[in-house]
């Protein structure tokens, strides 16, 4: 996997979208074994930093088993609605189970779909929110979904991002994890990326990282508002 020839420098991704849907089919019955307890503080705090509210409509890509779509369908109450997209059939099926359980698919639609490509008219959503998701795009897919996300957001929107990021020092642990992304990328799929310079490099506004260590990897959540 060679680096990006322009822009910020860190890791492609060399699997296909139907391979990582093949692959989050197989393991959705044991992702919160895996992640869902690892990942618990940054997308919790991402949420919070997001601040969902009552009425708006929202959209997460890349929901997973449904665990932050549960707490963004109360915070937008009745009169609101969450939208979420994943590209797995079997994720989608699981959320379903959890909302129903939930009592909270009246406030809750949900896709199996490409974040490439959004399924929804422009100016859609008042914020737009991903956990552990934009580090599994290719370098030059990252810059497309953010401007999907642009495309889908109302003026004034903003967007909640969490990823592990690559920013600070390249500590042992980093430098441990890069290598075990290059030599087992179908297992260890999410890599470090630039979080807060691609967000703000798809026009939203500048804003200070939250940042949060998990395995002794450096994690930044960033919500910033669109500027277009």
């Amino acid at each position: 996997m060679a680096p990006s020839s322009t822009g910020p420098q860190f890791d492609r991704v060399d699997r296909s979208h139907e391979q990582t849907r093949a692959s989050y089919n197989r393991i959705s019955r044991f992702y919160e074994l895996i992640a869902g307890w690892s990942e618990k503080k940054a997308r919790e705090t991402g949420l919070a930093r997001l601040a969902a509210s009552e009425g708006e409509q929202v959209l997460e890509i890349g929901f997973g088993t449904g665990l932050a779509l549960t707490a963004l369908a109360r915070a937008v109450g009745e009169t609101g609605r969450v939208s979420g997209l994943d590209l797995s059939e079997a994720m989608v099926s699981l959320a379903r189970t959890r909302l129903e359980r939930a009592g909270l698919t009246g406030r809750v639609e949900l896709t199996a779909g490409d974040a490439l490509m959004l399924p929804y008219p422009d100016r859609t959503f008042d914020a737009v929110f991903m956990s552990f998701v934009l580090e599994l795009f290719d370098t030059p897919e990252i810059p497309k979904v953010l401007n999907e996300c642009q495309r889908v957001l109302r003026p004034g929107g903003r967007i909640g991002v969490v990823s592990i990021s690559s920013s600070g020092p390249r500590t042992l642990v980093r430098r441990l994890y890069e290598w075990s992304h290059r030599r087992f990328p179908h297992v260890i799929d999410c890599r470090p990326i630039p979080v807060r310079t691609l967000v703000e490099s798809a026009g939203f506004s500048p804003t200070t990282p939250e940042t949060i260590s998990m395995w002794g990897l450096r994690v930044e959540i960033v919500v910033a508002d669109s500027c277009r």
